[in-house]
C-alpha cells in the first residue's frame, strides 16, 4: 500500500504565508502605479482580504474617505466565503458617500492554493467627466436635432423635480465654467442655490440634500443660500 503523504509541517505553512505576502506587495506596486497615473479621476484600493477586519492595504487617490487599515466591502467578504466568486466584476454602478456617481471594477487576486487572498478596486469618478460629456453633446448638437428631440413632448411637467434634473441643471451651469460642480465660486453656487429655488426644486423632499451633495457644501450652507 502507498505510504500516508507527510504533514507539510509548519515549515511549509510559513512559505504558503510567505508566497502570500510576495504576491500583496507586488499587487501593491501595481495599485500604486495606476493611481499615480489616473491622479484626482480614479480611486484605487488594494485589500488585504486574509484580514478582514483591516483590509485596506494601499489606497491611491482617497476620493471614498477611507483610510489604509479599514475593513473590506461586503463584495471582499463574499469573496473570502466563496473561492468561486467572480474573480473579475466589471464597470458596476457605484457611488461614493456624499453621492458622487461612480463605475467601479473590482479584480480578485488568488493564491497558488485557489484562495482569493486580495483584491484590486478602480473607483471611477463619473462625476467629474459628466460636465465633459455634457459639452461634447451640446457641441455636436445640431438645430435639426434639437427640433427633433422637443416635437411631441410637454414643454412643462407638474410634478416634483428629482434628483436627474438638479443635477443636469448643475452640470450644466459648471460646464459653462469649464469646471466640475463642486469647483464653482461660492457666488455662483449661491446663485445657482438661489435659481433652483424660484425655480420649484425645493418642493421635493430631498432637493436640499441632492444639491448639497452635487456642489460640495452641507445642507445648511443650501438653505442659507436659497435665502
Amino acid at each position: 500500500m502507498p505510504g500516508r503523504q507527510p504533514d507539510p509541517g509548519p515549515a511549509a505553512s510559513a512559505g504558503a504565508v510567505d508566497a502570500d505576502e510576495h504576491l500583496i506587495r507586488e499587487a501593491e506596486k501595481i495599485a500604486t502605479a495606476v493611481g499615480r497615473t489616473l491622479p484626482g479621476l480614479c480611486e484605487v484600493v488594494l485589500h488585504d482580504l486574509r484580514n478582514p477586519d483591516h483590509a485596506i492595504r494601499v489606497i491611491e487617490n482617497n476620493l471614498s474617505g477611507r483610510q489604509v487599515g479599514d475593513s473590506a466591502t461586503e463584495l471582499g467578504l463574499a469573496r473570502i466565503s466563496d473561492p468561486e466568486y467572480p474573480s473579475v466584476i466589471q464597470n458596476y454602478a457605484n457611488r461614493f458617500p456624499d453621492g458622487r456617481p461612480v463605475k467601479s471594477t473590482s479584480i480578485g487576486i488568488k493564491n497558488a492554493a485557489g484562495d482569493y487572498i486580495a483584491a484590486l478596486c478602480l473607483n471611477l469618478d463619473v462625476s467629474v467627466l459628466s460636465p465633459l460629456t455634457l459639452t461634447l453633446a451640446n457641441l455636436v448638437a445640431t438645430e435639426t436635432e434639437t427640433e427633433t428631440e422637443h416635437r411631441g413632448k410637454p414643454l412643462e411637467a407638474l410634478r416634483n423635480r428629482n434628483s436627474r434634473e438638479l443635477r443636469q441643471i448643475v452640470e450644466s451651469r459648471a460646464v459653462e465654467r469649464a469646471v466640475s460642480p463642486r469647483a464653482l465660486p461660492r457666488e455662483v453656487k449661491r446663485e445657482l442655490v438661489r435659481q433652483l429655488r424660484e425655480d420649484g426644486f425645493f418642493e421635493s423632499r430631498d432637493a436640499a440634500q441632492v444639491i448639497a451633495d452635487l456642489l460640495g457644501i452641507s445642507r445648511a450652507t443650501v438653505y442659507n443660500y436659497a435665502k
